[in-house]
């Protein structure tokens, strides 16, 4: 029994039972079938009750009962056996390959090189036979053959160490088998992810590899334990799990099992460095798509659910769709950054709320990409500030800006420019260093420009981005707070910061005309800014009630479409122009 055990635990340790099956021993059992002209062979792995065909040819069924099984002789033995004749024989005759019409049996043992017998590679006739010696030798290479590939798929990377489960190669591989041996049939697959690639570096940082390698075995226990044997799954990943649902599991049932694996991982595991589990999962087709879109479509699938509240999602070719879009956008912005046809400045208004004298312009950035045509700066500029371009997007838009400045200082225009920023160019050691250069280099007085971050930005108490605040104030640039009352702010904080302007932002202005506490909120919210020393912009004025309302309740400088839309340089010279001439209360959009 002892010899047992420790065979049937190196026959799991192999993770050969109930897997897909794999064209690299479909080729050996399809080539044995073939040269002994026989219409059946297999490759037959003896569990403690089953004997389960890893390869087979002219077999329906997966497995068949270990009991009086001739392969489990030859297990058990680890010495070939050759029956001649099924029906003559006193044991084999009433088994169950005896009464399935099979006359002839050859098998020889799969032994492993610590000398326990796995199974057998096998062929069977249903006529008697006799075997010469060269078929016992090509048999017994065969079977050498065969244990050689099980043993390359076990020893080199087929089994992540950490967890005992098959690794990304040998999904690859399933897949690909599933692709050619199950084409049309529907699949369903999934993707848990432990955490994002943020937290797994502070986890790796704070606790080490070691706690990986803990926290890995116990998701593998609770997934094997969940998926009890009836799913395949794998470590794709450091933080990463795949399972694929046996063929015609439905979506209820696979729901259920999505469902119970995040409630045991959650009751079970302690993340202690801030983890978010997820899983995404797919339905696909066999063979329509090949799996590394298989898995890239898993990844697609798992971000979107971490925005959802039980971590669960599906495959949405919509959102895939948007998340291929910010790639290819981040991919491409490098290009504009260098390309003079890409990339531009558009200026809109900013005018005194009694006078209608322009005050400054704010900065806006427009991007015409050659194939993606015009692309919104709601769309790529969180997409830019997300990555690692975040710096080159401010860097470039600053030094346009001083360009501009410069050309119209030439000619006699003198305009102030306010320009957005984020809260990662507040980090940057040398920001104040490179702006003060490009001011030198392009005669731009400092008075000149007004830097606009949101509140949150501005919140973010770090010792670089306060100096750096600090800095630009003394250096005279003016700093505004944007969208105010949207962020997460602390007013007492608020009045330490070297703010000269708040704009209020444009979704309170909207609401002014739903009802009499709207526009209170407003006038509070002036008033409020009034106190603590801020002069008050209205961002998204887009009526003349609007504007006149505003006026009313004290409201320093409007901005907003009604007064203009933003204007190339060319438009800011001529609508200047008009504005001398008419005031905001005429004033139209001349280049937009």
């Amino acid at each position: 029994m002892l010899d047992e055990a420790a065979r049937l635990s190196a026959l799991r340790n192999l993770r050969l039972l109930d897997t897909l099956p794999s064209e690299s021993f479909d080729r050996i059992t399809r080539l044995l079938a073939v040269y002994f002209g026989l219409p059946i062979s297999g490759i037959s792995l003896t569990d403690a009750d089953r004997q389960y065909f890893k390869s087979k040819v002219g077999v329906e069924h997966n497995e068949i009962p270990r009991y009086r099984a001739p392969c489990a002789e030859v297990a058990e033995t680890k010495l070939p056996l050759v029956i001649r004749d099924l029906q003559k024989h006193d044991y084999y005759a009433d088994s169950t390959v005896g009464r399935s019409g099979v006359r002839f049996y050859c098998g020889v043992p799969l032994i492993t090189p610590d000398g326990h017998g796995l199974g057998a590679l096998c062929v069977l006739g249903t006529e008697p036979r006799e075997v010469t010696e060269e078929e016992m030798a090509v048999l017994t290479d065969l079977a050498a053959v065969v244990m050689d590939q099980i043993e390359l798929q076990h020893a080199l990377g087929r089994v992540d160490p950490s967890s005992g489960l098959p690794n990304r190669h040998q999904l690859m591989n399933d897949l690909s088998d599933l692709s050619h041996h199950s084409a049309g049939t529907e699949q369903i697959i999934s993707l848990l992810d432990l955490a994002q690639t943020t937290q797994f570096d502070r986890m790796i940082r704070v606790v080490g590899i070691s706690h990986l390698d803990s926290l890995v075995a116990k998701v593998a226990r609770i997934l094997n334990e969940n998926l009890n044997g009836q799913t395949l799954a794998y470590h794709i990943g450091p933080t990463q799990f795949v399972f694929l649902s046996p063929p015609g599991t439905g979506m209820s049932d696979h729901l259920i099992l999505l469902e119970q694996t995040m409630l045991s991982l959650g009751s079970e595991v302690e993340f202690q460095i801030t983890m978010t589990p997820s899983i995404g999962s797919m339905v696909f087709e066999a063979g329509e798509c090949t799996a590394e879109e298989i898995l890239r479509s898993l990844q697609s699938a798992v971000q979107d659910a971490r925005a959802h509240p039980s971590k669960i999602a599906f495959f949405s070719p919509s959102f895939d769709v948007q998340h291929q879009r910010n790639f290819m956008i981040q991919r491409e912005f490098p290009y504009a950054l260098t390309d003079d046809n890409q990339l531009s400045l558009v200026f809109q208004p900013r005018v005194d709320a009694e006078s209608g004298i322009c005050k400054s312009m704010e900065v806006l950035l427009r991007w015409s990409h050659p194939d993606l045509g015009p692309i919104s700066p709601a769309e790529f500029i969180p997409v830019i500030e997300a990555s690692a371009y975040a710096r080159e997007l401010t860097t470039w838009v600053v030094k346009a800006s001083l360009t501009q400045l410069a050309a119209w200082n030439a000619t006699g225009l003198r305009l102030n420019l306010s320009i957005n920023l984020s809260a990662i160019n507040l980090q940057e050691d040398d920001f104040w260093d490179r702006l003060g250069a490009d001011l030198a280099r392009s005669g731009v007085d400092s008075d000149q420009i007004e830097f606009e971050l949101t509140e949150t930005a501005m919140m973010i108490e770090t010792e670089r981005s306060q100096d750096l605040l600090s800095t630009l104030s003394a250096a005279g640039i003016r700093l505004s707070i944007d969208d105010f009352g949207t962020g997460y702010s602390s007013l007492s904080y608020l009045q330490k910061l070297p703010v000269n302007t708040v704009k209020i932002d444009r979704s309170f202005i909207n609401d002014m005309s739903n009802g009499k506490r709207e526009r209170l909120l407003v006038q509070s919210m002036i008033t409020l800014c009034h106190s603590l020393g801020y002069e008050v912009v209205a961002e998204g004025v887009e009526t003349q009630e609007a504007a006149e309302l505003l006026t009313a309740m004290g409201c320093d400088e409007l901005q907003g479409y009604w007064l203009s839309k933003p204007l190339c340089a060319k438009g800011v010279v001529e609508w200047l122009s008009e504005q001398n001439l008419y005031r905001f209360r005429y004033m139209a959009p001349v280049c937009a």
